[in-house]
């Protein structure tokens, strides 16, 4: 069986619900401010303020932007209501804490969205490490096999995976007719014009990935897409780069009967 290739989800593995994100968006700022109350007195505001912006970023980090944002207004209000004179009042005397209060503001808001985006990184990080992890397998597949039909056979298995197909097979030789074809870029052309896979999937017919070896053709692996699939920009690259693994174990077993 091939194996899974890992996927992105809109909200990201271990990420909570957006109520959940929201819900710690309002409580974090208010027990960490508790928590600074009884150091008022030796505390500046400006030391409570920095605090309060980590607090921010951990939200934004395992919740959202949005979140993250409640968080930065939460914690403005907080810091003005408890560390501000007048104390207990949303009224703020010194121009000194007003600025501050701004500051956290507009800083909060502003780390929380970079914050936010980090995490969504990672996740994409993530997904690349699994592709190419498989680009590697295939690599020392090919320096290794003896023969390349070891590499294809495994080279189909990853592109059903990776492309969400019904299968795939490879034709040695010479090209025959004008099928749908996946170009090193990553596009799919049908003729002479380019076909949006984002907006209308594979195309229903056989779709051509040709492979080359040491600037040769040695045949070409044909994709028969499942309906509706619509792999992405970055899958699609991934498997060109695949067959590209594919030439080269062919490129270097015609190297070898060549210098034997």
């Amino acid at each position: 069986m091939p194996e899974e290739w890992p996927r992105v989800t809109h909200n990201g593995q271990g990420a909570p619900p957006g109520a959940a994100a929201i819900v710690a968006a309002l409580a974090a700022p208010l027990g960490v401010a508790a928590i600074l109350l009884p150091f008022r007195a030796s505390w500046s505001n400006t030391n409570v303020a920095l605090l309060l912006v980590v607090v921010i970023v951990g939200v934004a980090a395992i919740g959202n932007r949005v979140a993250g944002a409640v968080a930065a207004v939460w914690a403005a209000l907080w810091f003005d209501f408890f560390f501000t004179v007048p104390y207990y009042r949303f009224t703020i005397r010194s121009s000194a804490d007003v600025t501050t209060a701004v500051l956290l503001l507009l800083t909060g808001l502003a780390v929380s969205q970079l914050a936010a985006r980090a995490r969504r990184l990672k996740i994409v990080t993530v997904t690349d490490a699994g592709y190419l992890a498989q680009i590697h397998e295939t690599a020392s597949l090919a320096k290794s096999a003896t023969i390349p039909d070891v590499v294809v056979n495994r080279v189909k298995e990853q592109l059903v995976a990776l492309l969400d197909l019904q299968g795939a097979r490879f034709e040695y030789g010479s090209l025959l007719g004008h099928p749908p074809r996946l170009e090193p870029d990553g596009t799919v052309t049908v003729g002479r014009s380019r076909w949006d896979v984002e907006l209308w999937g594979l195309p229903a017919e056989e779709i051509e990935l040709r492979t080359f070896g040491n600037g040769r053709y040695y045949g070409r692996f044909m994709l028969k897409a499942k309906p509706g699939s619509k792999p992405s920009l970055q899958a699609r690259l991934v498997a060109v780069t695949l067959a590209d693994q594919a030439g080269r174990a062919f490129g270097a077993g015609h190297t070898a009967r060549s210098v034997s």
